[in-house]
């Protein structure tokens, strides 16, 4: 590992971190310092070697004796972006009125279409909103149903998207109907059959996640999406858990609506998030907040908020640059290579018991396991007490089990220790 880092720092800190010192200074010019620690990622080889696995996790910094398997929760920004970030703040109180209102326009549109091309989608069809929860917001706010339409949210939605449809359409007298979802299911089949059943004349609306937060079950989109359009219902994905972690395209996908989290699997900043609605569904949507410009008749209405972060919005031009540098289909297949290596490396313990189905097309980069006979609180505990492992108990749905992220940061030395970890608490 050291050797790795060694490795990584000479490659990007001699010159990016030497141009990185210096304020942003020279956007006329469009070549900021941000593009020479880019360029210098690019250099390092790309391959699936567990050696160039630990050259990436030593780019990721957590406080010591922190081993963090909480991506699910809450990502963490490479140390390039949080250099990043910082410099566009720094540029933008150099420079405040020059650089919130104006100065910034051509780079805040280099991000939406950064964005749009990491979903195979046009830049018209993307707004750089705050995160996943503002964009459910968006959709069940604007929707104008009637008296006794329903909507389709499956039991394990996250809160942040069944709220706002219970706030803004369930009060009004729209139905919203919960089916119930096995938690371990072996065929996409199994779940597209569930949704089938749920749908009635009067459905308006299927709301679903791409991966579910309890125990990283994935939804078959591209086929839910295509049954609900031969029924004249829209599709909207709560894309939190789904983004970054495996390769999404929004256009193979064909859901109307499709939202993000940046902060998690993109490893952007916290606070900035992306919306997708796909063109001939827009007009089914209006602005959460408007101001001077709300007569805009493109997406961008749905992001006017006046003053607003830009260093964060800007940034999330720079992680998707970084993820770019090392290759979406490296990622997807790094996340499953890892989802495999943990699950035969706790097949010999009896008492480690997978709640995340199995097939590789219901899960990916969040598995979650049950200590048989053991209180998923006090293992959560233990796992922090003893090893330093953040991870995050689950005991809905009767799960009593823990949920563990693989991101990019992790590497095969880190889950052997995960594993002889949980060995010991699941044995003693």
């Amino acid at each position: 590992m050291q050797k790795n880092r060694r490795k990584f720092l000479k490659n990007i800190g001699a010159s990016a971190a030497a141009s990185l010192a210096f304020p942003l200074q020279n956007w006329a010019q469009n070549s900021p310092p941000l593009k020479a620690a880019i360029t210098d990622l690019l250099k390092i080889k790309s391959d699936t070697s567990e050696e160039y696995w630990e050259t990436v996790a030593s780019q990721f910094q957590f406080a010591e004796g922190i081993n963090y398997f909480n991506n699910a929760s809450l990502g963490a920004c490479p140390l390039p972006i949080r250099k990043a970030t910082n410099d566009f703040r720094n540029t933008l109180d150099d420079f405040p009125s020059k650089y919130m209102w104006g100065g910034w326009e051509g780079e805040k549109e280099e991000t939406r279409e950064k964005v749009a091309d990491l979903f195979s989608v046009s830049k018209e069809e993307i707004a750089l909103i705050h995160n996943t929860t503002e964009g459910m917001n968006l959709i069940a706010r604007s929707l104008e149903l009637n008296m006794d339409d329903e909507v389709i949210l499956a039991d394990h939605e996250h809160t942040s998207a069944v709220a706002p449809w219970t706030v803004w359409q369930e009060e009004k007298g729209i139905k919203l109907v919960r089916p119930v979802l096995p938690i371990l299911p072996k065929t996409k089949e199994e779940i597209i059959t569930i949704f089938k059943a749920a749908i009635t004349p009067r459905t308006k609306v299927i709301s679903i996640c791409h991966i579910v937060n309890t125990n990283g079950m994935m939804f078959p989109i591209k086929e839910i999406s295509k049954m609900a359009h031969e029924n004249g219902i829209l599709v909207a994905v709560d894309g939190a858990q789904g983004a970054g972690m495996v390769e999404t395209s929004l256009k193979e996908m064909g859901c109307d609506f499709y939202t993000v989290s940046a902060h998690k699997w993109l490893f952007a900043p916290k606070g900035i998030g992306i919306f997708y609605a796909k063109q001939d569904s827009q007009k089914y949507l209006k602005p959460l907040i408007v101001a001077r410009g709300y007569k805009d008749k493109s997406i961008r209405r749905l992001e006017n908020y006046n003053t607003r972060n830009l260093p964060e919005l800007l940034a999330l031009g720079a992680a998707i640059d970084y993820r770019k540098a090392i290759g979406g289909s490296n990622i997807h297949q790094r996340t499953y290579a890892l989802k495999h290596y943990f699950l035969e490396g706790i097949k010999r313990n009896p008492n480690i018991i997978s709640k995340t189905p199995v097939n590789d097309e219901l899960s990916a980069g969040i598995q979650v396991v049950e200590l048989k006979g053991k209180d998923v609180k006090i293992v959560k505990e233990q796992l922090f007490d003893n090893y330093g492992i953040d991870s995050r108990p689950m005991s809905t749905f009767g799960l009593n089990a823990v949920r563990l992220s693989f991101a990019i940061f992790i590497t095969k030395k880190n889950i052997d220790m995960l594993i002889d970890a949980l060995d010991t608490i699941a044995n003693t």
